[in-house]
């Protein structure tokens, strides 16, 4: 049986299928099964991309900003979902080298 994976609001996650496939993107919305992703460039907040939660890999970075934002507001701007998927790709340079 395969191992439940862990999802939460303003985790980075890498899309495993589709049309987005090896790219990454923030989760601003959960349910059940699904998740809604965003980029903040080709999938902004406002038309973000539903989901299968088995067809994303999580990652272990969230980011806090994002998060706040969509648990005070219940939204957040395209530009801070940009800023936390810059850190998480800062981070992960760093950890290579």
């Amino acid at each position: 049986m395969k191992e439940a994976k862990e999802f939460q609001i303003g985790q980075v996650v890498k899309i495993l299928k589709g049309r987005g496939a090896n790219r990454f993107s923030v989760i601003v919305r959960m349910e059940d099964k699904f998740v809604w992703i965003a980029d903040g460039d080709i999938r902004k907040f406002d038309r973000s991309k539903k989901k299968n939660r088995m067809h994303l890999d999580p990652q272990p970075f969230i980011c806090a900003e994002v998060a706040d934002l969509l648990i005070q507001m219940g939204k957040v701007p395209n530009v801070k979902i940009r800023y936390g998927l810059q850190l998480w790709e800062n981070e992960r340079t760093r950890e290579v080298q």
